[in-house]
């Protein structure tokens, strides 16, 4: 037996894996049971068609190659900067854990120390196909393009207006406690994690994101001692498409570095001290399309009036 530290700081005792993770007789038979059931090929149910949650299908090696919509999720080589491995190693009780709770059983130690293996050994799928239904044609000799979502055609449009950014340049966020990953292999667009640090996300610390803030594309602080003073960064993320501060002590001071951001498309304030006067700072953003209240200060009466601003945007008080 063999401990393994994982890079994401969780330690696991594992069976030393003496030759390469087969994927479809020991990887597979995980991922159908604890992962396929919410990401396979669109459905019809009681009418109604059900689609992969985020976009995402991991019934098939080409889907899984293919990413969510919101990118990659899977670099071979490197578990710390593929998704998949980071979702499943969160705390338990975060939004973004996979499985979700009630869903399906976390992954064992063992089975995240598998999992990890097969990534560093390359992320091979070896002979296994899984569900051509709705693979995009062969690029390789014809000029048909795999089909992306809105929110990557905008991740391109974001990215298309910024220079390149190398790794050394968010060294000091890194060293701050704050996960960074590219949104797609390529792109100079960034998502910011204080997750797995969240008594880390100090003024300071979030002061850092200033050496890189046109390039970060997703933020998330949720769980951390963030106040409102901490967020006056915000009006230089000009390219935030994403925002979490759930379960934060920020108030309305705080939505007033938000209703700056014009490309914010999700924003969740959850379990905060915002109330109605505060969402009045974001009746400004046409590009908003959901917005999180449970458990804050908001009343219904507030959402409503948020909806009428914003039409086109869902608004959760319930």
């Amino acid at each position: 037996m063999r401990k393994l530290s994982l890079s994401l700081g969780l330690a696991v005792t594992a069976p030393v894996f003496s030759t390469a993770v087969d994927f479809e007789k020991e990887l597979l038979p995980v991922f159908e049971a604890k992962c396929v059931e919410c990401h396979k090929a669109p459905y019809e149910e009681n009418g109604r068609t059900k689609k992969p949650k985020a976009g995402l299908r991991m019934d098939a090696a080409w889907a899984i190659q293919a990413g969510s919509e919101n990118g990659s999720v899977l670099k071979a080589g490197d578990p710390g900067k593929s998704e998949l491995f980071y979702r499943v190693t969160l705390p338990h009780d975060d939004d973004d854990f996979m499985p979700p709770q009630g869903k399906a059983d976390p992954l064992t130690e063992a089975e995240v120390a598998l999992f990890k293996t097969w990534i560093e050994e390359g992320a091979d799928f070896g002979d296994w196909i899984g569900n051509t239904e709705g693979k995009p044609a062969d690029t390789t000799n014809s000029g048909d393009k795999v089909p992306v979502s809105e929110i990557q055609e905008v991740y391109k449009r974001l990215a298309g207006s910024l220079p390149e950014l190398k790794e050394e340049q968010w060294a000091s966020v890194s060293e701050a406690g704050a996960r960074v990953a590219r949104i797609s292999k390529k792109s100079p667009l960034v998502s910011v994690d204080f997750r797995l640090s969240p008594e880390k996300a100090t003024p300071e610390a979030i002061g850092t994101i200033a050496a890189i803030a046109p390039h970060v594309s997703e933020l998330d602080l949720s769980k951390t001692p963030v106040q409102g003073d901490s967020l006056s960064i915000l009006t230089e993320t000009k390219n935030l498409t994403r925002l979490n501060l759930s379960q934060t002590e920020i108030a309305d001071d705080a939505l007033k570095h938000i209703g700056q951001l014009k490309e914010l498309r999700y924003l969740n304030l959850y379990g905060t001290k915002v109330s109605d006067t505060g969402l009045k700072h974001l009746y400004s953003l046409p590009n908003l399309e959901a917005v999180y209240l449970w458990q804050s200060k908001a009343t219904p009466k507030g959402a409503k009036a948020l909806e009428k601003a914003l039409p086109e945007a869902k608004v959760n008080i319930k």
